[in-house]
């Protein structure tokens, strides 16, 4: 059985959105959802990452733990580490869960759990959902991934991928079975802190996808498959939309 810690790094500070972690959906904050769904999940703990006192005193307020970590942290991978530090626990993996996903299943988080059951030598891992819109397809917000047959990811980008010169932009999706990366990630411990001290890449640097500097430095990113759709929350339309999902 894998021993695996749940973190959730939460800043206060959004351009879009500030104090999105606070947010109230539907009479009870974005990040009270997030760990109420992420304790459904095969988790041993879960725990959240901020930045803000304010943030801190909230989760304490509904009976979650949190830890205060650095403001000047470039990534949620390196608020995560931070955390893990902090605790001081052992874990055979860590799940980076994104504190503006209030709707993410612990189906999902157990998906990646199983990875690193299947085969304790699995470094880093994430999810992946099919295709099924052009708005999809062709939205740079929406990052593609290219997978190879053993579910190792070969390649992230903003981009379709892969190009198919046979056949004009309109027709490929419906000519091969393109492949959406959801932001959940999973690493083992030891990983974390390798990845954690690498420089920027240049392939991370041109997509502006973080995960690319672990493959540029020859890491490999298992990835899972999921069908259910995530909602996050980044601007005031996305909350409209979020309230209008819990109406449902």
């Amino acid at each position: 059985m894998v021993n695996a810690l749940g973190i959730i790094p939460a800043r206060y500070a959004s351009t879009r959105l500030p104090g999105k972690p606070l947010v109230d959906l539907g009479g009870k904050s974005m990040i009270q959802r997030v760990v109420e769904q992420a304790r459904q999940a095969r988790l041993s703990r879960v725990v959240v990452a901020t930045d803000d006192e304010r943030i801190l005193r909230h989760v304490h307020g509904f009976g979650g733990e949190a830890v205060l970590t650095s403001p000047d942290h470039p990534s949620g991978t390196d608020r995560v580490f931070d955390a893990y530090c902090q605790l001081d626990t052992p874990a055979d993996c860590i799940i980076n869960i994104q504190g503006d996903e209030p709707f993410i299943q612990p189906g999902q988080i157990n998906a990646l759990i199983d990875l690193f059951e299947q085969d304790p030598s699995t470094q880093l891992a994430t999810l992946v959902k099919p295709v099924e819109t052009a708005e999809e397809l062709f939205s740079p917000h929406m990052p593609k991934v290219v997978v190879g047959n053993r579910g190792q990811a070969l390649y992230f980008s903003r981009h379709p991928l892969p190009y198919q010169r046979q056949h004009p932009p309109e027709q490929w999706l419906g000519q091969h079975r393109y492949l959406r990366h959801i932001g959940l990630y999973a690493y083992r411990a030891d990983i974390l802190a390798e990845i954690t001290r690498l420089p920027p890449s240049p392939l991370e640097l041109a997509e502006s996808l973080e995960q690319l500097r672990w493959l540029e430095s020859g890491y490999q990113i298992l990835t899972a498959e999921t069908t259910v759709a995530t909602l996050g929350i980044d601007t005031p339309e996305d909350v409209e939309r979020a309230l209008a999902y819990l109406r449902t």
